[in-house]
């Protein structure tokens, strides 16, 4: 999480003043990142849970 909030700051802070194209790109990687996260955590969730 602190990826994302680094990346939005840093986007629309510092970035979008040289180039508002890169600070779009690097909004869009910040909202996929949680999304992708959870996936991934939750990538074995099934595969753990069952004591057969």
């Amino acid at each position: 999480m602190a990826v994302c909030l680094t990346l939005f700051v840093l986007a629309w802070a510092v970035v979008r003043r040289f180039s508002p194209a890169a600070a779009v790109a690097m909004s869009v990687v910040a909202m996929v990142i949680p999304p992708f996260a959870a996936v991934v955590a939750n990538w074995n969730i099934d595969r753990t849970d069952r004591r057969d």
